[in-house]
């Protein structure tokens, strides 16, 4: 538990005030002490260790992060933790993207990912990784239900509901295949396959801006 609620109370209080000297006594006790373990952990967890020079980009990570401290803003729900962590993996990721361009390879962000999944430490501690996917599911939940505003024909509606009912019970059902997830939505909502996807896309779209923000730390 590097990363407490007193660190988090300590990056609110760091970016409400316009005292220099208040901001300094918080960061050198708090903030980062917790920005250093968190580098740290994220460089071995994910095996960063295999970009070349990483201790330089390390260091230049954790001095990057005091940089961009005052960005963060509560209002738009995500903690600290979640912030921090989620743009400290998408940097180190940018750098392995840049990595292999000098090395003449062309890595996509999500080959980027699983290279990285592929690679992680046989001593990974999940500490880490649940506390944000449980953020990442508490804010997608969240989103989904902010949908109901949005005017929606009869059937997109069906499927919408329906969605829902499959992402509340995702501990309880056994489904292990898209197309069982199809049939399982067929049964919900009396449609076939066609007319579901037809309406699913238009959830694409929505879920997809949903994720371009979490990965922008815009949460």
């Amino acid at each position: 538990m590097y990363f407490t609620q007193d660190h988090e109370n300590a990056i609110l209080e760091y970016c409400s005030t316009d005292c220099n000297k208040e901001k300094t006594e918080l960061y050198i006790r708090w903030i980062q002490p917790a920005f250093n373990e968190m580098v740290d952990k994220i460089v071995f967890t994910y095996k960063f260790t295999s970009l070349p020079n990483i201790d330089e980009l390390r260091e230049e990570c954790k001095i990057w992060l005091t940089t961009i401290l005052e960005k963060y803003d509560p209002n738009k729900g995500s903690k600290a933790f979640s912030y921090f962590s989620v743009i400290t993996k998408n940097w180190f990721i940018h750098k392995v993207k840049k990595s292999a361009k000098r090395a003449k390879r062309e890595v996509d962000y999500e080959d980027a990912l699983r290279e990285v999944e592929q690679e992680k430490l046989v001593t990974y501690i999940s500490y880490d990784e649940d506390r944000e996917k449980e953020e990442f599911w508490s804010h997608l939940w969240a989103e989904i239900e902010s949908w109901k505003s949005i005017p929606m024909r009869e059937n997109e509606k069906k499927v919408y509901e329906a969605i829902k009912i499959v992402l509340d019970s995702k501990e309880d059902i056994q489904i292990f295949n898209k197309k069982a997830i199809y049939l399982y939505l067929r049964e919900l909502t009396g449609m076939n396959t066609k007319q579901i996807v037809s309406q699913l896309n238009k959830m694409r779209k929505r879920y997809k801006d949903f994720k371009q923000e979490w990965d922008d730390g815009n949460f």
